[in-house]
């Protein structure tokens, strides 16, 4: 066969260490998803330089053309090649330049040395919050799933408790007209919100509208209301009908408000917002006249590309309803910066941390808006290893690392500028992807994929320049098989490690806290896996085997005997520390709030804690591994916010934690 493109990797080495090999025919095919690569010309797409270091551009080609680099501030440096080569100024200040000789373009990106890190991190301050799923929150207000509005009371009350942030799972854009598909970890794009967050009764035109507030008042509405809140699973579905309804209402009252500012918002945002108003508003109109309409790959092909004439002629007949769904973009902006707001009026160091996922859905509205960037024969995953045999398919498209590259990194710049808005954190995670990602081909099964390189060095010092310039701390978690030099990498960069508790052993036993790094963030479980309670009594494991996640009896021995024996390891260090139940290995309340305040005391800068588990719950919020066998993303906590916050148990647990937190020198 011709030889594999540069891109892939040759290998992947396995659990146990070995190199194993894909066959020639995953080989061909990769290759041919990756497709040829461009030709080079006289300057490369994108150089990134760190700030300071000498800028040479090695010419392949004899020339005397003059050079000239239009700064990021519109100031213009010339010269002219000497020598076959191009020396730059190694002062040039951070940012985006653009250097041109001849008819080829080279877009020059200066970054600094680390991200930012805000001054309490730099102090050595040891911080603490609250790790939630939003849509988890119980209030006397929401319409059966948390909002903004409940983050607003969230934050207010764990401030009063010392607390220092609230970490949030993606709330990345979903699909309205397909309630179901409820996994934020799969969204239609990441480049805007989740409309199902909004606080409807905080928006003016809701309150404004005699019509909404009819309608909201009625007995009819006020009893599914109620109903929703009353679930203790997301009703995604039913939140959204009444949420679409209302908002409806509320955006007939605001069309005959002053639109400046929203019109400006819509110019700031250009095409972008266009595309995700256009996609929800088709979704919905295609769904409302036919069935099975999951995504743009299900709709007519006349539909199935946002550039097609079609989709032009529905923007222009459909106008009110794209600019319906735009609007509803600019409310879960204002909401959240709202949010992000109180938290620095509350004097919170970070405030919260949005979360961004590892890539998008193959049939939402950013691989419908682009499909030169995304390898659409293609999706993430993760190898073979015990857990699954088989390998991973995620269903989440990748973007092509050299199409990123001819654009200048753009839209992994635009990613993360709209994902750093109105936060003090980002959480990235699988950070690994930013190295490597597993593609596996369409239809083909997960153990035939292979490793595809990406440039980590220019993306972390874009990541660098990005976190600095909106003031974002960047948390990454990068669990699993880690390529070698890459913790250092990210720890030379200012990013805060992502530790989990369970993983965290030595050859004496349970890790030592004193030893964690403190460029971390430690917390005891994610949303991956199960609560303190079901962590002892490997609930996970009887869940499992009931879904069929484990791929037989061999694995869950082996898993069980491992996670005994942690147990025993875990038991002993907390025993080392204060007096525990005599109850050799069970789980009370009383010694999950234990287990909690010991792991405070990490050295780590950061401590996160679950709701969940200061209510000792049982149930998980997501299983890996399954899809429609457990309702997945949907689980609420058990109390609502101003009952947890009025638990004594709760405030004592609270309060020891922000001792520990603050002692810790």
């Amino acid at each position: 066969m011709n030889q594999p493109h540069s891109l892939i990797c040759p290998f992947f080495v396995n659990e146990y260490g070995q190199q194993i090999y894909p066959s020639d025919e995953t080989l061909h095919k990769m290759s041919s998803l990756l497709g040829e690569s461009k030709p080079d010309s006289l300057l490369p797409p994108v150089r990134v330089i760190k700030q300071g270091e000498k800028i040479v551009f090695a010419l392949k080609e004899n020339t005397a053309q003059p050079w000239r680099l239009a700064l990021e501030n519109h100031s213009i440096l010339q010269g002219h090649c000497q020598s076959n080569q191009i020396e730059l100024p190694n002062d040039l200040p951070l940012g985006y330049h653009q250097l041109t000789l001849g008819e080829s373009s080279c877009r020059l990106i200066i970054t600094p040395e680390k991200c930012f890190q805000p001054v309490e991190i730099q102090s050595k301050q040891k911080l603490w919050g609250a790790i939630l799923q939003l849509y988890t929150l119980r209030s006397e207000h929401n319409w059966g799933i948390g909002d903004f509005g409940d983050l607003k009371l969230f934050l207010t009350k764990l401030a009063e408790k010392g607390g220092d942030f609230i970490g949030l799972n993606p709330i990345h854009a979903l699909f309205p007209a397909n309630p179901e598909s409820a996994s934020p970890y799969s969204p239609s794009s990441r480049l805007w919100l989740n409309i199902i967050y909004l606080d409807v009764t905080a928006i003016d035109a809701f309150q404004q509208s005699s019509t909404a507030q009819i309608w909201f008042y009625s007995d009819d509405i006020q009893r599914q209301l109620n109903e929703a809140r009353n679930k203790d699973y997301v009703d995604y579905s039913q939140v959204l009908w009444l949420k679409l309804t209302g908002l409806h209402y509320a955006y007939e009252h605001f069309k005959q408000e002053d639109q400046k500012e929203f019109e400006q918002f819509i110019a700031t945002q250009g095409e972008s917002l266009k595309v995700q108003g256009t996609f929800d508003a088709l979704h919905q109109w295609l769904s409302s006249q036919f069935t099975a309409q999951w995504g743009w790959n299900n709709w007519s092909k006349e539909y199935q590309h946002y550039q097609n004439p079609s989709v032009q002629q529905f923007q222009q007949e459909q106008a009110d309803s794209v600019r319906f769904y735009m609007w509803l973009q600019f409310v879960a902006q204002q909401q959240l910066k709202s949010c992000d707001e109180l938290a620095q009026q509350l004097g919170m160091p970070i405030g919260f941390y949005r979360d961004l996922a590892v890539g998008v859905a193959d049939n939402g509205a950013e691989t419908w808006a682009d499909k030169e960037l995304y390898v659409l024969d293609s999706s993430i995953g993760a190898p073979p290893d015990v857990l699954a045999p088989q390998g991973q398919n995620w269903g989440l498209s990748p973007m092509h690392p050299e199409v990123l590259e001819q654009r200048g990194y753009q839209p992994f710049i635009d990613l993360l500028r709209a994902n750093m808005q109105h936060c003090g954190a980002l959480r990235i995670d699988h950070i690994l992807v930013f190295a490597r990602m597993w593609w596996v081909a369409k239809g083909d099964s997960a153990q035939n994929g292979v490793y595809i390189k990406y440039p980590l060095e220019d993306l972390l010092a874009i990541l660098a320049l990005e976190s600095q310039r909106n003031q974002c701390l960047i948390i990454a978690e990068a669990l699993g098989t880690v390529p070698e030099g890459m913790l250092t990498a990210l720890e030379d960069k200012g990013i805060l490690a992502y530790n989990i508790f369970y993983f965290e052993f030595d050859h004496n036993g349970s890790k030592p806290l004193a030893n964690y790094p403190y460029q971390a963030m430690t917390t005891l479980s994610t949303h991956d896996l199960p609560t303190i309670q079901g962590y002892w009594k490997t609930y996970d494991f009887e869940l499992g085997q009931r879904f069929g996640v484990y791929p037989n009896s061999d694995v869950v021995d082996m898993l069980k005997n491992n996670r005994h024996h942690n147990k025993l390891m875990i038991r002993k260090a907390v025993e080392e520390t204060q007096y525990l139940e005599p109850d050799y290995m069970g789980i009370t309340q009383t010694f999950n709030h234990q287990l909690q305040m010991y792991v405070a005391e990490t050295n780590s800068a950061l401590f996160g804690t679950q709701p969940e588990d200061w209510l000792h719950m049982l149930e998980p919020v997501n299983i890996p591994g399954t899809s429609t066998e457990y309702p997945n993303w949907r689980r609420k906590l058990s109390r609502n916010i101003e009952e947890i916050f009025n638990d004594e148990g709760i405030r004592q647990l609270l309060n020891g934690i922000k001792r520990k937190r603050k002692s810790i020198k």
